[in-house]
């Protein structure tokens, strides 16, 4: 049960909203990162945060509102990523570097998955954003391939270094939290995607 939604404090009016919405932001990342949804609490994320509990409710009105803002953030940094025209092979190896640029924003984005009951805050949006890469796989590969199923498995190699660091620990031999693993990983999925044929034609 959140605590009574209540006006902030007159030292609290004092700070810069913008930055304590950024600093309850960064902190509600790396909660959310390390435990999922429904293990974060608000109370560990304003301790993150240095902030007094109630401004997360004065802010985001719950930890739903909360995770939401989260998500818009997510949205807005994959279009900062693959801005329109990016070629495919070239999209896979930024989201897959997001591992060392982002972990928190790759690590929430699995957990979403994990947590997933059939409601989804980024439905819609994903979908829209998705499209284009389906359709343009659509006309690079054969009838015998379903371009949304190619896509899902390779936004799934995009994350391995996040979501199976295991299977690589044993498979490759290396510590996959290494900078020098992870861009080698990113230029292998690059380089698989442009051997299927999904690279811009000449």
């Amino acid at each position: 049960m959140p605590p009574p939604r209540r006006s902030p404090k007159p030292q609290e009016r004092r700070r810069d909203p913008e930055r304590t919405r950024a600093l309850i932001l960064a902190a509600a990342a790396a909660e959310f990162a390390a435990h999922g949804f429904a293990g974060a609490r608000t109370s560990a994320i304003a301790e993150r945060a240095g902030v007094n509990q109630q401004l997360i409710w004065y802010y985001f009105d719950s930890k739903d509102g909360l995770y939401r803002a989260l998500a818009e953030v997510w949205q807005r940094r994959q279009r900062e990523l693959v801005p329109p025209g990016t070629p495919l092979p070239e999209q896979l190896r930024r989201y897959a570097l997001e591992a060392l640029d982002n972990p928190d924003g790759v690590r929430l984005f699995a957990w979403a998955g994990l947590e997933y009951t059939g409601t989804d805050v980024d439905h819609d949006g994903r979908a829209e954003r998705m499209r284009p890469t389906v359709e343009e796989i659509r006309e690079r590969v054969g009838p015998e391939v379903d371009p949304a199923c190619l896509t899902v498995m390779l936004t799934a190699a995009a994350m391995a270094t996040t979501t199976l660091p295991h299977v690589i620990e044993s498979v490759c031999g290396v510590d996959p939290r290494t900078p020098e693993f992870a861009r080698h990983y990113a230029d292998q999925v690059a380089t698989v995607a442009r051997l299927l044929g999904l690279a811009d034609h000449p």
